[in-house]
C-alpha cells in the first residue's frame, strides 16, 4: 500500500486497531493471554524402555580399587576382542570405492540387496524371492514395522517372559497391550504352551518368538518350534521370529529357522548384520516375508513398504556390500566365534555353578547365559536390582538385573568379554555371594528324622 494515503496507525502490522487509529483494549488483552502450548505427544509419553527404566534409576557407583567389567552390553564389540571378518571390512571398503552406493536407495532397499538376502535365507521348505526381503534399519526396525503393520490400538501382542525389552517398548507407544507368556527356566527356557494358549483373545494380532533367545541364550529343538506353530495355527496367528542371533547356536544344537517348518502359519522373519557379522553399528537388518498360503496377501506387503516409506531406508553403503558379506565370509569366522562365546559361557556356568546362592542356566547359543538368585539366602538385598546394585558398588562388575526382562530375581550377564575378563567378573561374584550368603533358618515346624 502506499504509506501516504494511510496514517501510521493503520499501517501497524499485527495490531488491532479501530476505525479512528485506537488500540481495542478487548482484542489487545486477548492478546497478551496467549502462551505458548507445546506438549509431547501421546506417544512419546507412552514410549518407555524398560532396560533404561531401570538402569538409570540404579545407584551405580563402581568400587575405585577394582576396575569395571560390565557385564549388561549386548555389543559383541565393546571390548574390541571380537573384531568382524576382514573379507567383511574389504566388502564395505569396495562398496564405498565403487561410488555406487553414495546417494537415496528405495525405501525397501537395493533390488540387487534384497536378492542377495533372498538368497542367502532360502530354504526348500521356504523359498524367497527378492520382494519377500524388506530391507531395515537394523533389526529393531525390522521388529517395528512388523509390529507396526500386524497391530491397531487395543490389540495384543504374546510376548516371551524373559524376553527383549524393545518389544514391549514399541507396542506400549501404540496402544498395542502386552501379553506375557512364559519361558521355563528348568527346560531350558522353552515356552509355556498352555500359558501361552491361555493368553489368545480375539485380539491377539501376532505371536513374537525369540529364537535363540535374548536374554536367556536358549535354542528350540525343531518339534519345540513346530508345537508353537501348531498353537499359532490352532488360533489363527500370525508369528513374528525374532531371527536376530539365528546360527549363533553351539556346535552341539542346531538352529531351525521357523518358516520352514508352518505348512500355514505366515511368519514375519526379523534379523540382521549386527550379531552374526559382530556389527551392531553397521545398522542393516531385514524383514522376510513367508506367507505360503497367501493369508497375508498384499495388503501386509504393501502396508509393510508404506511403512517403510517414512524413512528414507537401510544405510545404502552397508546394502552395497551385502552380497560380498554374504558370499566371501569364511565359515571359520562363524566357527570361531560360536567357540569362542560357548568357551565363555561354559566358563561362566562352571564357575557360577558352585557358588550358593545362585542357579545359573546353561545356554546353548546367541551371546548370554541368566543366572537365579534364591533370594531367600541374601536377605539384606531386596530384589534382583539391590543385589546387582551392590554388585557393582563392592566389585564393580555390573550385570543386568533381569527385572528390565520382566523376570525378577535373576539377572543376565553377556559372554563375549574376553576370557580373562570373564574369569575376574566370575570370581568377584564369587567373592560378593560370599560376603552377604546367609543359610535359610530351618522351618520351626520341621521335625528332625
Amino acid at each position: 500500500r502506499d504509506p501516504l494515503k494511510y496514517p501510521p496507525s493503520v499501517l501497524t502490522v499485527g495490531v488491532s486497531v479501530s476505525v479512528r487509529g485506537v488500540l481495542d483494549p478487548a482484542k489487545l488483552k486477548s492478546r497478551r493471554q496467549r502462551s505458548w502450548g507445546v506438549r509431547a505427544s501421546e506417544m512419546s509419553k507412552n514410549t518407555l524402555n524398560p532396560i533404561r527404566a531401570i538402569v538409570d534409576g540404579m545407584k551405580l557407583t563402581p568400587n575405585p580399587d577394582k576396575p569395571m567389567i560390565s557385564l549388561s552390553i549386548g555389543d559383541p564389540t565393546v571390548f574390541g576382542n571380537m573384531p568382524t571378518d576382514d573379507k567383511v571390512l574389504q566388502a564395505m571398503k569396495e562398496a564405498i570405492d565403487s561410488q555406487k552406493y553414495n546417494g537415496y536407495a528405495p525405501s525397501v532397499g537395493y533390488q540387487k540387496s534384497r536378492e542377495a538376502v533372498a538368497n542367502f535365507y532360502s530354504r526348500p521348505g521356504a523359498p524367497l524371492e527378492a520382494k519377500d526381503v524388506i530391507l531395515t534399519s537394523g533389526c529393531s526396525q525390522a521388529i517395528e514395522l512388523c509390529i507396526n503393520v500386524l497391530c491397531n490400538p487395543g490389540d495384543n501382542i504374546l510376548v516371551p517372559c524373559p524376553g527383549f525389552s524393545l518389544y514391549k517398548t514399541l507396542a506400549v507407544s501404540l496402544g498395542v497391550q502386552v501379553k506375557l507368556y512364559n519361558l521355563l527356566p528348568e527346560k531350558s527356557w522353552e515356552v509355556d504352551l498352555q500359558h501361552l494358549e491361555s493368553l489368545i483373545d480375539s485380539r491377539t494380532a501376532c505371536l513374537i518368538v525369540t529364537n535363540p533367545s535374548n536374554p536367556c541364550g536358549s535354542v528350540y529343538s525343531k518339534e519345540h518350534l513346530q508345537n508353537i506353530i501348531s498353537v499359532a495355527s490352532k488360533h489363527c496367528i500370525p508369528i513374528l521370529a525374532d531371527e536376530i542371533y539365528g546360527d549363533m547356536v553351539f556346535p552341539d544344537c542346531s538352529f531351525h529357522p521357523m518358516a520352514p517348518l508352518s505348512s500355514d502359519v505366515p511368519i514375519l522373519s526379523c534379523g540382521g548384520l549386527a550379531k552374526r557379522w559382530l556389527v551392531p553399528g553397521w545398522r542393516m537388518g531385514w524383514i522376510l516375508i513367508h506367507d505360503r498360503n497367501n493369508v497375508f496377501g498384499s495388503e501386509i506387503r504393501e502396508g509393510l513398504v508404506k511403512l517403510s516409506q517414512r524413512i528414507l531406508g537401510a544405510c545404502t553403503i552397508v546394502q552395497g556390500a551385502l552380497e560380498s558379506i554374504f558370499n566371501n565370509t569364511p565359515h571359520e569366522f562363524y566357527q570361531s566365534t560360536v567357540s569362542f562365546i560357548k568357551a565363555n559361557s561354559e566358563i561362566c556356568y562352571s564357575a557360577l555353578s558352585t557358588v550358593p546362592g545362585l542357579t545359573p542356566v546353561m545356554p546353548s547359543g546367541a551371546m548370554y547365559l541368566m543366572v537365579g538368585i534364591d533370594m531367600d539366602n541374601f536377605p539384606e538385598f531386596q530384589n534382583d536390582v539391590d543385589f546387582t546394585e551392590r554388585l557393582v558398588t563392592e566389585q564393580s562388575v555390573f550385570c543386568l538385573p533381569a527385572t528390565a526382562f520382566e523376570y525378577p530375581d535373576f539377572f543376565r550377564v553377556v559372554v563375549t568379554v574376553p576370557e580373562d575378563m570373564m574369569m575376574e567378573a566370575c570370581a568377584r561374584i564369587r567373592e560378593f555371594c560370599a560376603r552377604h550368603y546367609r543359610p535359610c533358618s530351618t522351618d520351626s515346624n520341621e521335625i528332625d528324622q
